[in-house]
């Protein structure tokens, strides 16, 4: 048997949806069962959809220093850099390590993308040349999103963004703690964002995954996928006196690629069950000893009951489990670290999330879906992210041993 991997503690973290900015708007709405999704009116995209949408970017450019940098996505990044005093958090971090000993593992699905659209819009007629204003390394490129947040936190250590679809921001949880655990770097900063624009909206609708009304996860009548935006990030160290009892601590990751299909999972839900079965391991834990699982549940037709099907055959049917995709939507590249980070604020503060638009459980399904949420004591939780091309990743959450 695997030795279990090296815990990390969620030092700090810091998250943006529609649901909020910052840790205490998010805590509430998941406690009140508020979802955040509204009518689409981005870029007026001409079908009926809803997504999460976060209200203000359009009004706060970056300016400066990071002025290059400026796009949708960058500035998600960095709202979500400045909530709860994580920059505080990272330049303390910076101050006991070192800037050249800090990672910066990120991920995203798009990056700037609209930044790209944006300037098409623009080009020359004449001659189709793009904009001169338009930087291409600093905004759409996927890797300007760590350059970006080396420049704004003041960093040197090694940096790279993974753009795996849905599984982004799980992966680099596992590479994180790699990088660690091999001393390339004494604490990493994981996470990323993912922002709307029209190629994502436009791509989805032509799968003919995407809902008219908000997303209903699990749900009998689900009808596809809500689209969101967001950021979170979190600052991740070897656990020390530090960090008190109430920390969250990374115990296990586990990735696997089934390569299936390019868009859809195996029907059986393999490469689901082996990351999950590969996080287990690496945590050291048992099916039994996971309070909570946070499942990916995008409320596909066929992604939902792929994933059932994984769970119910590891997990059995005691094993409470829900998809908060109903509270801000599936927001693609950045989903593993902000469902992460829901889990951690449910760890922390003592409840299971409910499933908001979710109102008739799917009859063939065999998991324990909570529909409501409730006050609970969870001591571990496991959060899956699972994307295109059959790139799986999941994580397990607890409190230190």
């Amino acid at each position: 048997m695997s030795t279990p991997a090296q815990p990390l503690a969620f030092s700090h973290f810091s998250v943006v949806t529609c649901l909020g900015a910052g840790r205490e708007a998010t805590l509430a709405a998941l406690r009140q069962g508020r979802s955040g999704l509204t009518p689409c009116n981005f870029d007026s995209i001409p079908f009926q959809t809803y997504a999460g949408e976060i209200a203000g970017l359009d009004a706060t450019p970056l300016t400066g220093e990071l002025a290059g940098f400026d796009c949708r996505n960058n500035r998600l990044a960095a709202l979500a850099l400045r909530q709860d005093g994580f920059t505080d958090a990272v330049a303390a971090a910076r101050a006991r390590y070192g800037a050249g000993r800090i990672g910066i593992f990120a991920g995203t699905s798009t990056s700037g993308l609209l930044q790209t659209e944006i300037a098409y819009r623009h080009r020359t007629p004449e001659s189709g040349t793009l904009p001169p204003g338009f930087d291409y390394m600093r905004t759409h490129n996927t890797y300007s999103l760590a350059r970006f947040m080396r420049t704004m936190l003041g960093l040197a250590g090694p940096a790279f963004v993974v753009s795996t679809a849905c599984a982004a921001t799980s992966k680099v949880f596992a590479t994180a703690q790699r990088m660690i655990a091999a001393g390339i770097c004494d604490a990493a900063i994981v996470g990323g964002a993912d922002t709307l624009c029209a190629t994502t909206l436009f791509g989805f609708q032509s799968l003919g995954v995407m809902a008219e009304e908000p997303c209903r996860p699990f749900d009998a009548e689900r009808r596809g996928i809500s689209i969101g935006e967001a950021a979170g990030f979190v600052l991740l160290e070897r656990p020390s006196a530090q960090h008190g009892a109430e920390t969250v601590h990374l115990l296990g990751a586990g990735e696997g690629s089934d390569a299936y299909h390019m868009s859809s999972p195996h029907p059986e839900g393999i490469g689901a069950r082996l990351a999950m079965e590969q996080a287990l391991t690496a945590a050291g834990l048992a099916p039994a000893e996971i309070d909570y699982i946070n499942l990916h549940g995008t409320a596909t037709l066929v992604g939902d009951a792929a994933e059932d099907r994984a769970v119910s055959a590891l997990f059995g049917t005691a094993t409470p489990c829900s998809s908060t995709k109903g509270f801000c939507g599936h927001t693609l590249g950045a989903s593993g670290v902000v469902e992460a980070i829901f889990a951690a604020l449910a760890i922390q503060h003592g409840f299971l999330p409910g499933s908001p638009h979710t109102r008739g459980l799917d009859p063939a399904f065999k998991s324990q879906y909570v529909l409501e949420g409730r006050a609970a004591r969870i001591n571990r939780v496991m959060s899956n992210s699972f994307g295109f091309g059959g790139v799986n990743c999941s994580l397990v959450l607890g409190r230190a041993a």
